[in-house]
């Protein structure tokens, strides 16, 4: 087992015609895989204001499925960027580095992100996003509608690095962590993206089912999940989409570490109307 971090990060490309068409990939009315080897060059998706940059569409908000966030994989490259990224002024986002070095200016200030490197910016942030190395970057780019409460301020903007962050080790074990950015006590935040983390053999030893909506990345390791009624083999790269009360549980499946980055909407009450 190595306890070097590492980031998978898709590469685009195209599968040689001689390989079979058949994947892994998955579509049922309570969860999606999206395996990596379909993130490939016929379908990223380019977007407006941005230059030399394009992505890998995960997650959207969808009618009967998943509708609380978008997710996506930024691949920007040199001289690449955008000086309007966000488009809609009700959206917060969490930026999370995973192969080069990107450039976040948020109000005249420069942040330089490395891999591994987070960072959390509210409705309205004033920022610009800018690749000046000469490499691509790749990262995950999720999107949420801020839900306000009368009363709470909206959260502040941060940034910060896994490393610089602990793990929190789960109840009676310590095979099974969560790394945390944000303390799940502050109400000002509406959604969470931790990295999970589990030693070989670790489990979520329980079915999960709640209202929360997942996307979930794989960042290193390979593992089984068992969604609904089914058990999905997940690598590093992998993709999950769950709609709320989709059962949930996983394995680690060695010989390393099992890690992944998680979104989950919180710490609001559920909507009764229809927006």
């Amino acid at each position: 087992m190595t306890d070097k971090t590492t980031y998978y990060a898709p590469q685009g490309g195209l599968p040689e015609q001689q390989e079979l068409l058949s994947s892994r990939a998955i579509f049922t009315n309570a969860y999606a895989v999206i395996p990596r080897r379909v993130m490939t060059d016929i379908v990223v998706s380019f977007f407006p204001g941005w230059t030399y940059t394009r992505g890998w569409v995960l997650a959207r908000p969808l009618t009967g499925f998943a509708e609380t966030f978008a997710q996506i994989i930024m691949e920007v490259s040199p001289g690449g960027g955008s000086d309007r990224p966000e488009t809609d002024p009700g959206a917060e986002c969490v930026i999370f580095v995973l192969e080069g070095q990107l450039e976040v200016t948020l109000n005249g200030q420069v942040h330089a992100m490395q891999e591994g490197g987070y960072a959390y910016l509210p409705p309205l942030s004033d920022y610009k996003i800018t690749n000046t190395s000469d490499q691509p970057v790749r990262f995950c780019w999720i999107r949420k509608a801020y839900e306000p409460v009368e009363g709470i301020e909206p959260p502040s903007a941060f940034f910060t690095n896994e490393r610089d962050t602990q793990n929190t080790e789960m109840q009676n074990t310590s095979a099974w962590s969560t790394t945390r950015f944000v303390d799940p006590a502050d109400m000002a935040h509406d959604m969470h993206v931790n990295i999970v983390n589990f030693l070989p053999g670790g489990a979520i030893s329980f079915s999960e089912t709640h209202v929360m909506e997942h996307g979930i990345y794989i960042l290193e390791g390979k593992g089984v999940y068992r969604l609904n009624d089914d058990w999905v083999e997940v690598q590093a790269g992998d993709f999950l989409w769950l709609r709320a009360f989709c059962p949930q549980a996983c394995y680690a499946g060695g010989p390393d570490r099992f890690r992944y980055l998680l979104y989950k909407d919180v710490n609001r009450h559920p909507a009764l109307r229809l927006p």
